[in-house]
Formats: structure tokens, C-alpha cells, sequence
């Protein structure tokens, strides 16, 4: 990678396919939007995979400095401390997140800046996970799967390649945020799915099969299948919340045709998400699949040194 984030194992990492993940998820963006997604995914794949990394290691200590600069850098647009600044993983963010944050209205940087610092607050929630065998509750789980999952900044991206911008009442209503939040649970648990073997090897609890199984005592075979009745009903929640949402908006006074066509290609980027991620999971990447990724080995591409210098 141009940061050198990848520097052993690239065609492994390659093989991921972000590039195709990108594609599927971005519907009729301009080229330009796709490739600055796709960039932005790897980064964000580099940094799950190295914060994995310092969870295996008991090296957390050396993540903070590391999300101490990219949340500096959310809020003032600078970094004060110079190894920080040299850091591949740090350099690379705020080299992403320029360009990102240029394409962007102001409200809509500001929920992008808002929705990263979730995600960055929903990693530190997994590591505590992980400790001493801690073990969230479902419902807490799914509501940090929401954000662990990396979904909101890059759905404000694909939202803003598309030209949509809506005004911060849409975003504000409950039954826009149902219909997201819906969205985001069907993503993130199909991917729990696929991820299931390379977590559960590694004594990894942030996955929903696995917190099914330990709180209900059955067994992985069990709670899979509960898993994806949960994925079933909660399509056709989706289904009914996009139905509420539409009849919120036409009984409310002020929402003129135009407004609810965006808001209408919004829901529709949704599905594409949906279906999209579901496609370049199963026929797209060896993520899950890779023989070292899914015994719960980390990865041959994996910089046990890229955050050291932080």
C-alpha cells in the first residue's frame, strides 16, 4: 500500500477484495467516490487486523497513542506529537480522511467525524471484551456490532458520492433511524456468519453466533441457526421500518417531492449495502476462507511493528 501499511503478503490482502466490495456497495457514484472507498476500506481492514494484533499480544498500551492522534486529528485537523505523525497507520488516515472530508457538506463532515469516533470508541469496547473472558449481553452486543462493524462513515461517503445530503431533521426522525439501524444488524450479522470459524478459533467473543451459544448454552451449530432466523425476521423488520418511514414522511407537513425521492435513494443505497456485502462475502473474498485467517491465525500481512513508533 502507497503508507506502506502491506509490505509482506500483499496478494493475501489483496485478496480480501475491498476493490469489489467498494463496487457492489456504491451503486451509480462517480469512479473517483468507488476508488476513495475502496482505499478507505483496506486502511480500515489494516486497522482491525492490527488492533486484533495488540489484543493477542497484551500490547494495547501501544494503541493509544495511535487513536490518541486520529481522534486529535477528528477534532482540531492536527497532530501535536511528531511520532505519532510518522506513524504509516496514523499518516494514512489523515492523508483519507482530507479527501474524504473535501467531498463532504458541513453537517455531513460533521456526522462522518461523529461516526468514526464511534467506531474508534466501539474498538476499545471489543478489546475490553476480550479481557479476562469478558462477555457482553446480546442486546449489548448488537447495539457496538453497529459500530464495530466500520458501516456509518462509509455509508456517509457512498451517501455523499450519490449527491444525497439530507437536512439533519431526516437523519434526527426515529423511524430514519430504525430503518439504518436495521440495516446496519442485517450487515454485521450476516458478517458474524461468515467470520464465525476464524473468531471462534481464537477465543474471539465479539460475534454474535458465539454470545448465543456461551449465554444459551447450545451449541455453535444451534445458535447459527438462531442467527440466521434473527437475520430473516430482521429483513422483514427492515421492510416494515422503510414502510413506516414513508408514511412518517407523507402525513408530515414540508416534505416536498424532492426530499423524498433523496430520502428514497438513500434507503435504496441501504439495500445495496445489504446485498452487496452479502455478494463479496460469499463469491469475493478470502477473508473468511484463507485457510490462516480461519484456523484463528493472524494474518501474513500483519505488521506486528506498525504502531511501535507511535
Amino acid at each position: 500500500m502507497e503508507h506502506e501499511l502491506v509490505t509482506d503478503a500483499v496478494d493475501q490482502f489483496a485478496g480480501i477484495g475491498f476493490g469489489h466490495l467498494a463496487g457492489r456497495v456504491s451503486g451509480e457514484v462517480p469512479y473517483e467516490t468507488v476508488v476513495l472507498l475502496a482505499e478507505w476500506m483496506a486502511w480500515s481492514f489494516v486497522l482491525d487486523d492490527q488492533h486484533d494484533h495488540l489484543i493477542r499480544n497484551g500490547q494495547l498500551a501501544a494503541w493509544q497513542p495511535v487513536v490518541g492522534a486520529i481522534a486529535e486529528y477528528l477534532g482540531t485537523g492536527r497532530i501535536n506529537s511528531a511520532p505519532a505523525h510518522g506513524n504509516p497507520l496514523v499518516r494514512g488516515f489523515t492523508e483519507l480522511c482530507d479527501r474524504i472530508l473535501a467531498g463532504l457538506s458541513e453537517p455531513a463532515a460533521a456526522r462522518f467525524r461523529a461516526h468514526f469516533r464511534l467506531v474508534l470508541r466501539s474498538l476499545d469496547q471489543e478489546a475490553g471484551n476480550r479481557r479476562a473472558g469478558g462477555r457482553p449481553t446480546v442486546e449489548d452486543y448488537v447495539f457496538l456490532r453497529r459500530h464495530s462493524s466500520q458501516l456509518l462513515p462509509m455509508l456517509d461517503m457512498v451517501e455523499a458520492g450519490l449527491g444525497i445530503d439530507l437536512p439533519q431533521r431526516i437523519h434526527d426522525l426515529p423511524a430514519f433511524r430504525e430503518v439504518v439501524a436495521s440495516a446496519l444488524d442485517i450487515i454485521g450479522w450476516e458478517n458474524d456468519v461468515f467470520s464465525l470459524p476464524k473468531e471462534h478459533s481464537c477465543g474471539d467473543n465479539n460475534n454474535l453466533v458465539s454470545l448465543i451459544a456461551s449465554w444459551d448454552r447450545c451449541s455453535l451449530a444451534d445458535a447459527l441457526r438462531t442467527v440466521e432466523g434473527r437475520i430473516h425476521a430482521r429483513i422483514e423488520e427492515y421492510l416494515e421500518c422503510e414502510r413506516r418511514l414513508f408514511q412518517v414522511l407523507d402525513a408530515g407537513e414540508g416534505t416536498e417531492p424532492a426530499l423524498r425521492e433523496a430520502v428514497s435513494r438513500c434507503v435504496r443505497s441501504y439495500e445495496d449495502w445489504m446485498i452487496g456485502a452479502d455478494l463479496w462475502q460469499r463469491y469475493e473474498c478470502t477473508r473468511y476462507s484463507d485457510e490462516r485467517f480461519a484456523a484463528g491465525l493472524e494474518s501474513a500481512y500483519t505488521r506486528p511493528d506498525l504502531v511501535s513508533v507511535a
